[in-house]
């Protein structure tokens, strides 16, 4: 599958060093411009760059599989998200690309836990929200030979529950109650 991975970061290496396991995968910072997209599109930037992107490329990515990992924090202050409590970052990039299929995955998890496939002795759990079952598949698909664990979280409605979720522990993380390499686990 042909994946185009917005971001070079940390989380967009990790996130791409489990889609290159049998994918082809292009990165390009938000600056970039891109040629081709791939079939699946990973939003791994900071959450106020999904505006720009979207605005600049909103034809192009018309039809395609589009990820937001975004957590819509006010980095100033730590203490509150920045979208209204009834929607979530998600649901505004949706809005933005009417033609697109919007996903919220990867948000509720760290890059060194995506890196080594392990939150403690669980196995990374990716929580995947959105109103695509199909567009679910795909991304589901492009992680299969990917040591991650990928889970239905349900409609696109529910990134604001996964949004606050990854908001928490980010903060846990700061505050250094729970390591960058921790984070929530999920038993079966």
């Amino acid at each position: 599958m042909e994946i185009t991975i917005f971001g070079k970061g940390n989380m967009a290496k990790a996130i791409g060093h489990n889609l290159e396991m049998g994918n082809d995968v292009s990165y390009y910072g938000s600056h970039d411009t891109v040629q081709q997209f791939g079939d699946l599109v990973i939003m791994a930037v900071p959450y106020p760059a999904l505006a720009k992107i979207t605005q600049q490329y909103q034809q192009e990515l018309s039809g395609k599989v589009v990820v937001d990992i975004t957590n819509p924090l006010n980095f100033d202050t730590w203490d509150e998200l920045v979208v209204p409590a009834d929607s979530s970052a998600a649901q505004q990039l949706q809005a933005d690309l009417p033609n697109s299929k919007v996903l919220k995955a990867f948000n509720t998890n760290f890059a060194a836990t995506l890196m080594s496939g392990k939150v403690g002795n669980n196995v990374t759990t990716v929580l995947v929200a959105g109103d695509d079952q199909d567009a679910k598949n795909v991304l589901k698909d492009a992680l299969s030979k990917s040591p991650l664990k990928v889970m239905d979280a349900g409609k696109l409605s529910r990134a604001r529950e996964l949004e606050a979720v990854g908001f928490m522990q980010m903060t846990l993380a700061a505050s250094k109650q729970i390591g960058w390499d921790g984070g929530f686990g999920i038993n079966e």
